[in-house]
């Protein structure tokens, strides 16, 4: 007689275990919809890796506290956080994870030599995927309809930076060192491309890692060309350090670096050899955005100063939740057409995404330390 009722339970138990994120139910009732997120969340890059987190984690607290209702029922979203440690094949690893754990939408990764590698498991798998920070062209290049970012690329970053270095810093004899990841050499290669056509001369192309500490040999190599510029494709862990010796070697040089070094970190990790040193960043800054200024204030508020990219990862999960409103879904397979064609007016700007899952119309800005701190200088269409 006991045989009926266990053949029950094991058939509730195989139906649950085959049950989506949006088939769960919370005891209150409402269905629970699971984001993923990833980023770096220890080691050198930790600190953007938690700003990315934090960015990720308002919104969806946001969207909660404001009741978002799909097929007629109260949603309740849940973060799944994963660190992937900036590691190409961690990313691999908690990407798998992620799907194991039927999330209904990736936000992430933070780096594009993380990104690119986890976005062809979540492709595999038919789930969208938001970076707010990957930059890598190949990135939304490899033909994955899910694959999308709400900040420029390095084509549309590179050219207003080497542009920007000839024409505005008068740089004519530029070394450049890049950091060999995905987003550094990729950064890099379209910096080269956008000096020379302004009509500068590269000296000297030289190369660190994402580990690396020391920058003793590379700096003595590039000293040696004489450059009135340095361009350095990587991140702030290594900018910091970079930018210590730069002065210790008495390089007389102008030092510029994209999005990766533009944070108060790297001002820390350099100290007095911060100042005067340019990056760029996607977008306008951040008391310029639409929302800006309101989300700075209640981000720092509840976390602490922004690093950089949490106003991307803010919009990054309100755009992939507005597209599961205009669908009335969170299935990947309804809400993903609605991504493709959203418009939605975030915190960093009016987000739209072109045929290849690019932000259209994306802006950089260019800044200065000065005075121990990231002054914005001017901000420039990129190029399309």
């Amino acid at each position: 007689m006991r045989l009926p009722t266990l053949f029950c339970l094991t058939a509730l138990a195989l139906v649950a275990c085959g049950k989506s994120a949006t088939d769960q139910v919370a005891a209150s009732g409402e269905m629970v919809v699971r984001i993923g997120a990833v980023a770096p969340l220890t080691g050198p890059q930790a600190h953007l890796g938690k700003d990315n987190e934090n960015g990720t984690r308002m919104a969806i607290d946001d969207a909660n506290a404001k009741g978002v209702t799909l097929g007629g029922r109260r949603v309740h979203f849940e973060l799944i956080s994963e660190d992937d440690q900036a590691d190409p094949k961690t990313a691999t690893i908690v990407a798998q994870k992620l799907m194991d754990n039927k999330v209904a939408g990736v936000i992430g990764h933070l780096n594009s030599g993380t990104t690119i590698p986890a976005a062809k498991i979540y492709s595999d798998n038919g789930i969208p995927q938001i970076s707010p920070s990957a930059t890598a062209v190949s990135y939304t290049h490899q033909g994955f309809k899910g694959a999308f970012r709400v900040m420029a690329n390095d084509e549309q970053q590179g050219h207003v930076l080497g542009a920007y270095s000839v024409k505005n810093l008068g740089a004519k004899r530029i070394a450049i060192i890049d950091d060999r990841t995905a987003y550094g050499q990729g950064l890099a290669d379209e910096f080269i491309k956008a000096a020379r056509a302004a009509g500068a001369e590269i000296v000297a192309h030289e190369y660190t890692s994402d580990k690396a500490v020391d920058f003793t040999a590379v700096l003595t190599a590039v000293k040696g060309k004489q450059p009135d510029l340095l361009f350095y494709g990587g991140m702030d862990a290594q900018g910091g350090p970079m930018a210590r010796q730069i002065k210790a070697l008495a390089l007389n040089v102008k030092l510029v670096m994209g999005d990766g070094a533009h944070t108060p970190e790297f001002v820390k990790l350099a100290g007095d050899a911060a100042e005067g040193a340019y990056a760029s960043l996607p977008g306008v800054p951040l008391d310029k955005m639409p929302g800006g200024k309101a989300f700075s204030d209640r981000f720092v508020a509840k976390y602490q100063p922004i690093q950089s990219y949490a106003p991307y990862c803010y919009d990054a999960v309100n755009v992939m939740i507005a597209a599961m409103q205009k669908a009335d879904s969170a299935e990947p397979a309804k809400y993903l057409p609605a991504l493709a064609g959203i418009s939605h007016q975030g915190v960093t700007a009016n987000i739209q995404f072109d045929a290849m899952g690019d932000l259209k119309g994306g802006f950089v800005t260019m800044y200065q330390v000065h005075q121990g701190k990231w002054q914005a200088l001017e901000t420039l269409g990129a190029a399309q």
